[in-house]
């Protein structure tokens, strides 16, 4: 099914010329540039009355980050679709004027890490030429996944911060290697799912007049969650944990069809997590918290509560950028950083936001419909689902629609592994939409 839609999508597609899609992009990028000098400015004239000299500088580099990301994707990925870089460039632009209206010192470190980001970018559309060279990598990259999620957890290494140990520290830089190795795990995923896809199709158990699939394919499945169980009982945290196993899921739902498999996943994972709130007092404070906050408003509740004011606060258009109080959330820079875009934009504010992500992940999946190659396919599809539940996690945790993940807005808020992990991530799904244009 899925193959037979992506042929029909790529004989009908209309063909453009690589220079109309960069200029496209070109408007695009000068447009989000604009988007961002226009917020920087309603900011600090709210906040002080006048710029900032001091991240006027650093304001300059964000800018010119997005026309350095399309200078590169012109010349090393021409046939990409030209919305990409755009709305990466116009959501990292506009987390960064949050960021430096809440904390100057944190503003100028997410520049160095957007410069980072970029040159991560930029290096893997050079390396990675064909999306499908990534493919002869497929144990390598399934170690170093296991490697990266586990790695939080030698001592010495991994630090404990706010009860969950998903960081570890190399000198002066901490980082989340979670972050990449869920990007290596899709890399592994789409491999294994492609070289395998009729066998987990196709019913081949026959049990009286019905055939049924055989329960010794159900091993990954099981696996998976065991994966994902021993991240979130080592590591103590469940929004990641949830993450892998949902991107898991959706790979294989993709690459068989088959709804069987979403719904043994989720009792799966629903056990677990039942499991865990029992065994775990994060897990257990989360879910308390998520039911009822204000029962806990000076305690676990806290963060929580505030960010339901600041909401409140926004309503419909919001307090104005610079005429909020988001600062009486604690971490709000990287945790909670939608609820201060909440209160200073409001509900047509965050509105645009959730567009913005729904525009990446509607390309995304359209560059794996496009694909050729069922490995590039899958690829693509698991990028996209990476970046569209982490997203989705985050901002349902803050509306109360879910629990508190504790996993970061994708370009938007604070943090130097969530952004050089998310640009490397569209870097190989332009990668493979160039190649969908290109076939």
């Amino acid at each position: 099914m899925f193959g037979q839609m992506a042929a029909t999508l790529a004989s009908t597609r209309p063909r453009r010329a690589p220079a109309v899609q960069r200029r496209t992009e070109l408007g695009l990028v000068l447009l989000a540039a604009l988007v961002t000098v226009a917020a920087y400015t309603l900011t600090w004239f709210g906040l002080k009355g006048r710029l900032s000299s001091t991240l006027d500088i650093w304001l300059a580099v964000v800018v010119g980050l997005g026309l350095v990301a399309h200078l590169f994707t012109r010349w090393l990925a021409p046939r990409a679709d030209p919305v990409l870089v755009p709305t990466v460039v116009l959501l990292n632009g506009l987390g960064w004027v949050m960021i430096a209206r809440l904390d100057v010192h944190e503003a100028l470190m997410q520049a160095v890490w957007s410069t980072v980001g970029v040159g991560v970018y930029v290096v893997t559309l050079a390396l990675v030429r064909r999306s499908r060279d990534l493919e002869r990598y497929r144990y390598l990259m399934a170690l170093a996944g296991v490697v990266l999620l586990l790695l939080p957890l030698v001592p010495h290494l991994g630090l404990n911060i706010n009860g969950a140990r998903l960081w570890i520290k190399l000198g002066p830089l901490t980082f989340q290697p979670v972050q990449v190795a869920q990007i290596a795990l899709v890399v592994f995923f789409a491999s294994s799912f492609g070289e395998k896809r009729e066998l987990l199709s196709n019913p081949t158990m026959r049990i009286g007049n019905h055939l049924l699939p055989d329960p010794r394919i159900a091993g990954p499945i099981v696996a998976a969650w065991a994966l994902s169980m021993l991240v979130m009982t080592a590591e103590r945290n469940v929004g990641f944990a949830l993450l892998i196993f949902v991107l898991f899921l959706a790979m294989l739902w993709v690459a068989t069809g088959r709804i069987a498999f979403l719904a043994v996943g989720m009792v799966l994972f629903g056990v677990g997590a039942w499991v865990g709130s029992l065994l775990f007092s994060q897990v257990n404070e989360r879910i308390t918290v998520w039911l009822n906050p204000w029962a806990y408003a000076n305690g676990i509740g806290y963060q929580l509560v505030q960010a339901q004011y600041a909401l409140g606060t926004g309503g419909v258009t919001g307090t104005g950028l610079g005429l909020g109080h988001p600062y009486y959330i604690p971490v709000v820079t990287s945790d909670f950083i939608f609820a201060a875009f909440g209160e200073e934009l409001g509900l047509l504010g965050t509105s645009a936001l959730l567009v913005a992500f729904l525009v990446l992940v509607a390309v995304g999946f359209r560059t794996a419909l496009r694909a050729r190659a069922d490995f590039s396919k899958l690829m693509a599809a698991g990028l996209t689902a990476v970046l569209g539940f982490q997203s989705f996690f985050i901002m349902a945790g803050i509306a109360r629609l879910l629990p508190l993940t504790g996993v970061t807005l994708p370009f938007v808020a604070y943090g130097g592994s969530s952004l050089v992990s998310s640009y490397l991530l569209v870097a190989l799904l332009v990668r493979v939409s160039h190649e969908s244009a290109s076939a």
